[in-house]
């Protein structure tokens, strides 16, 4: 089951966290961050929250270090850092995970990039991929840190609806009806238009017209039928 934790101004959705409590009291996290203000910022606020802020870093290489060091039990990592200014936090959070495992990451970002997301998500449990912008409520960001630590996942909500509507843009099936995707699916057992009418209990020729559809819906233009029928089908598996 899926839990939310909200505010005002922003809404996390985070899984579960892991059975077992490996986090150590207080809280010890790493902090990276290349602007100092908000570095020191947030470092100034985790400390006043009873957070223990073991090491800082201004780019991935300190990071590393302060975090082979250190051992800690979560990471805060901006996406972007020196020298590039593209994805050096993201590469130094896959070099943290390979090697301690354990350690919980949250990565901060300005801007919500689904590829990086879910990259990042995929690495395994104990993750978190906000906004630095929607991050506004201090005891909000608090809690999320110690579930991160104990093995959560959290997405900000308006990523998880980036990742829906690219999911939506990108599936070649999207504009097919649900008549046409079970004609489809049924092209997909290999059957034949004939034997489609049968199992649906419909006309050969409403069958026909189905098929028309779904080809010229999925771009399919080739000349020959039973190819077009071919690429529809691997399509469809693709798609699934």
């Amino acid at each position: 089951m899926t839990s939310e934790i909200s505010s005002d101004n922003h809404r996390l959705r985070a899984g579960p966290a892991q059975s077992g409590d490996r986090v150590r009291l207080p809280l010890r996290v790493v902090l990276a961050e290349d602007d100092v203000l908000l570095r020191e910022g947030m470092a100034s606020l985790f400390t006043q929250s009873g957070i223990d802020v073991v090491g800082q870093a201004g780019d991935a290489v300190q990071l590393l270090k302060v975090v082979r060091a250190t051992s800690p039990d979560l990471v805060v990592v901006d996406i972007r850092m020196p020298p590039t200014q593209t994805t050096e936090g993201l590469d130094a959070a896959r070099v943290i995970r390979d090697e301690l495992p354990e350690t919980g990451i949250l990565v901060l970002s300005a801007h919500a990039d689904v590829e990086q997301a879910i990259e990042l998500l995929a690495s395994g449990h104990g993750v978190g991929y906000l906004l630095k912008s929607r991050v506004v409520d201090v005891e909000d960001f608090v809690e999320t840190l110690q579930r991160i630590a104990k093995g959560a996942t959290v997405v900000d909500a308006a990523l998880v609806q980036e990742l829906v509507s690219a999911r939506r843009r990108n599936d070649p099936l999207a504009g097919l009806s649900a008549r046409e995707r079970e004609v489809l699916a049924l092209m997909a057992e290999g059957r034949s238009n004939s034997g489609i009418a049968h199992t649906l209990c419909v006309a050969e020729g409403t069958v026909e017209k189905h098929v028309r559809s779904i080809l010229t819906k999925l771009g399919i233009t080739e000349t020959s039928e039973n190819h077009r029928r071919v690429l529809a089908v691997i399509t469809f598996l693709e798609a699934r």
